[in-house]
């Protein structure tokens, strides 16, 4: 597949300074990435200790308080999309916290995660609605969908985790039918905002509840930064919408998230070069 044309000044465009502050600053932020590195380590003693400490976590941190806010926030973007008749494919669904902000009843709800947890979870609230559903226990670099088969792709705090992102995205671009949609919203990771944020909150529950070592989590659970992630869906989609929380002014270092919208539209060629 060809790519499209993009725009080289990208880094001007989605320019975040807090990841590029020094690394005795941006490490307590953002995680020691030249030294753990990206990929994760399965091994890893702080890593399987994350595995059993992830849903106290999550539950306490994310489903509550400015957590819970700040992912509302996200999710409002969904109220501006008509699902009605629609294949959706979501990808890492946990328990559907978006479905109330739904415009239109799809016909088919496909869910895909690597945890079985947040299937079921989602299955139990697509049941409730009387939602037509399948769900997917896979890594979302390969996806069992046909060409073109998917009206619309939703990705809620999703694509910060996966590595390497453009695998992803291909695959994405692959089953997306021609003007479809991919929706949803990244965390401002890699902004000062955000990485601020993380030192004064998660950063501060990790480290009172367990003895994991947060410089490592944050490097393999967020290996990509939100200036690398809009770049990268510039390359394979055409950009519809985005809008940036809380200040809504283009900057990712004074934003919390980016929630968008894009289309895929057919203007490939050969020229690969971005």
């Amino acid at each position: 597949m060809a790519l499209k044309k993009t725009d080289k000044s990208w880094s001007k465009k989605y320019f975040s300074f807090g990841h590029r502050l020094p690394s005795i600053l941006a490490n307590p932020l953002f995680g020691d990435r030249k030294r753990f590195g990206l990929e994760i380590q399965e091994n890893d003693h702080d890593w399987q200790e994350w595995q059993k400490f992830y849903m106290q976590f999550y539950q306490n941190t994310q489903k509550s308080g400015i957590g819970k806010k700040v992912n509302d926030a996200g999710y409002e973007i969904l109220s501006q999309i008509d699902l009605s008749g629609k294949h959706v494919l979501e990808v890492g669904p946990g328990a559907l916290p978006h479905y109330r902000y739904w415009n239109g009843k799809p016909a088919k709800y496909t869910v895909v995660d690597v945890k079985q947890v947040f299937l079921d979870q989602s299955l139990q609230i697509l049941n409730q609605e009387g939602v037509i559903f399948s769900s997917c226990l896979t890594s979302a670099d390969s996806l069992p969908f046909d060409d073109g088969s998917i009206d619309i792709i939703i990705s809620f705090y999703s694509l910060e985790h996966m590595y390497p992102l453009d695998t992803f995205l291909k695959e994405f671009n692959r089953i997306l039918r021609p003007n479809g949609f991919l929706i949803g919203a990244i965390p401002c990771e890699g902004g000062l905002a955000w990485g601020l944020g993380r030192f004064f909150t998660s950063r501060r529950y990790i480290k009172k509840y367990s003895k994991i070592n947060p410089d490592k989590i944050y490097c393999w659970e967020h290996p990509n930064f939100a200036d690398q992630i809009l770049h990268s869906m510039d390359k394979y989609f055409t950009q519809t919408k985005i809008q940036y929380w809380p200040l809504r002014i283009p900057f990712i270092d004074m934003n919390l998230i980016a929630r968008f919208i894009y289309t895929k539209i057919e203007l490939w060629h050969n020229d690969t070069s971005f």
